[in-house]
């Protein structure tokens, strides 16, 4: 959803509307400021270090293409970075307009979060651009503080209870799969209404309140395939999203909400290993239509 700022600028006196909207949509505010040098902050704990085909970290802040523009917008989320200033190359003529077309393709950013350690994973993203080439992005996280700090005391415990030191990669994989569908409920309301009393589109809902839709699902086993060291991101189609992870040098689909299936008319839990660590040639055999997804982005998984 695109949403259009108008921009009043008489006598010297500036005037600027702007509608915020959450989750995920982003605002464009043009805005004539003095040029200030680029400042780049330091990245905290949770960015990710690995190497992926579609997007990388960078160190080239004044961009030359779309491509360029892309990757400072992920190296700010990955980075963890709230705020970050870029400035464009004098000779990029199309830089704030490309900008702006990203800033305001809420697919296109929600790709790049798919990258990112769900704790760097932004909720909302703003970005201020001006008629001299400058940009401001404004990232608004997915977890507070003390979200994160009560998902980890849960996640320390569910690895205390069920992981042991001589689990393999793979075995270690299934028992936080197996886990997490056990003690976590499809939340079906939040799917029918839009609405729901937990925050089940994280993993938060799924680890803490019990209740996910295929987000809170996804960033929930994402969480722990960090902490064991586990090359992995998320995989979104236009419906649905699950984890894509590498074992043993080979890519797999990963998908719990699908081995979490809703019973009608039955308060029984069922869990299935029918989506666990699977080929792409072997998702495709299963589902081809929740699982449809643009391979131009999740190369890995081609």
């Amino acid at each position: 959803m695109k949403k259009t700022f108008g921009i009043l600028i008489t006598l010297g006196l500036l005037f600027c509307i702007y509608n915020y909207r959450k989750p995920i949509i982003n605002n464009t505010v043009n805005l004539f400021v003095k040029t200030k040098e680029i400042e780049v902050p330091e990245a905290n704990i949770y960015k990710k270090d690995d190497a992926f085909l579609y997007v990388k970290d960078t160190n080239e802040f004044e961009p030359n293409n779309k491509e360029d523009i892309k990757n400072i917008f992920y190296t700010s989320i990955n980075s963890g970075w709230d705020k970050f200033n870029f400035s464009c190359d004098k000779e990029y003529n199309d830089c704030i307009n490309d900008v702006n077309s990203l800033s305001n393709n809420a697919i296109k950013l929600n790709q790049l979060n798919n990258f990112v350690h769900p704790y760097n994973s932004y909720h909302h993203i703003e970005t201020i651009t001006n008629n001299i080439g400058e940009v401001e992005i404004n990232i608004n996280k997915m977890y507070t503080s003390d979200m994160k700090l009560e998902i980890d005391i849960k996640i320390n415990q569910i690895i205390n209870k069920v992981i042991k030191d001589t689990m393999t990669n793979r075995e270690k994989v299934k028992a936080i799969h197996d886990y997490i569908i056990n003690n976590t409920k499809y939340d079906s309301k939040y799917t029918k209404t839009g609405k729901s009393n937990y925050s089940s589109n994280n993993a938060y809902g799924a680890l803490i309140e019990g209740f996910a839709i295929c987000g809170g699902y996804a960033d929930a086993m994402a969480l722990f395939l960090e902490i064991f060291d586990i090359k992995n991101y998320k995989i979104a189609s236009n419906t649905h999203i699950w984890n894509y992870v590498k074992l043993d040098g080979k890519w797999y689909h990963l998908d719990l909400t699908w081995d979490d299936p809703v019973i009608k008319n039955s308060n029984k839990d069922r869990l299935e290993h029918t989506f666990f660590l699977i080929t792409t040639k072997e998702l495709e055999k299963l589902e081809k239509t929740q699982h449809t997804y643009d391979k131009t982005v999740y190369l890995e998984a081609n």
